[in-house]
């Protein structure tokens, strides 16, 4: 059942209710980017709109279809991070303006992919279907290599979208020194540091603008493998614990999605109660 707090408002309505308003409030922002884009005839931005909002629904399909509750916390962090990638990193140029942007979110990527991951485990190993159990550990690692997986295949997508529609998903990074075996003229496994001084492209001196020798990708996926593995790591750390001592931990509780029970659907048991007519009366059926 519900808790109450003293006012007689139960707890999780209550975090239900900041939850559609943050949901809300955001999809608020994203009709106004929509109508600004069409205004604009910025249609690709109309489409990032679109598929913003679709990716709001994702959450409510997901607790319908599986029958759990997503944690208030971790459906505001799916919202916040929907808008902060699609909307100020796509449409508003955070990626470019902000130093960091894109790191973060690969970050918070991989720490939520890791909660994804453990969450279907771990729902298959309490579910009363399937006779198998898994220990915390495994369950861990699951999850961490669920993130680490599905942190390679974006990486996939992005090179595939920049190869052969012409995009640039996996940002340049400057570069000042070549450090390479090819240079060194003896022929030997032995890397020459070559310091970039002068470049010169297309009849254009580089060093001025942009400063030096374009990476095309290899550092951006990189880096972006790099921060998804410790996002991935500290959530796999977090639900290890969480399994081990069984719903003890308050972060972990607010992270990892829960089976619904028949007493979690207070409205479902409302409509039972008033199909069922008290003792001692006839059923006017």
């Amino acid at each position: 059942m519900f808790k109450k707090t003293k006012s007689g408002k139960p707890i999780e309505a209550r975090r239900r209710t900041r939850r559609l308003t943050i949901r809300g409030t955001l999809s608020f922002f994203i009709i106004l980017t929509l109508i600004r884009s069409i205004f604009m005839q910025r249609y690709e931005n109309v489409f990032v709109c679109v598929l913003s909002l679709v990716l709001f629904c994702v959450p409510m399909l997901i607790e319908r279809s599986l029958a759990i509750d997503i944690p208030p916390l971790m459906e505001a962090i799916i919202y916040c991070f929907i808008f902060a990638a699609e909307i100020l990193g796509e449409i508003n140029s955070f990626y470019t303006i902000i130093p960091g942007w894109d790191t973060m979110l690969h970050t918070i990527n991989g720490f939520l992919v890791a909660a994804v991951g453990f969450c279907l485990v771990d729902l298959f190993d309490r579910s009363e279907r399937f006779s198998f159990k898994l220990s915390p550990l495994f369950l861990a690692i699951v999850a961490f290599c669920f993130s680490m997986t599905v942190g390679v295949l974006w990486e996939f997508f992005e090179f595939g979208a920049d190869q052969f529609l012409g995009t640039d998903m996996q940002k340049d990074f400057i570069v000042h020194q070549v450090n390479s075996v090819t240079l060194n003229p003896s022929g030997l496994n032995t890397v020459i540091h070559e310091p970039i001084e002068s470049l010169v492209v297309n009849g254009e001196d580089w060093m001025e603008f942009p400063g030096g020798y374009l990476d095309v990708g290899l550092i951006d996926t990189m880096k972006d493998l790099q921060v998804n593995f410790i996002g991935a790591v500290a959530f796999s750390v977090i639900g290890f614990f969480y399994v081990k001592n069984r719903g003890k931990g308050k972060l972990a509780a607010s992270l990892i999605p829960i089976v619904l029970d028949p007493e979690d659907k207070p409205e479902e048991a409302e409509k039972e109660i008033e199909k069922t007519p008290p003792k001692g009366e006839p059923n006017d059926g």
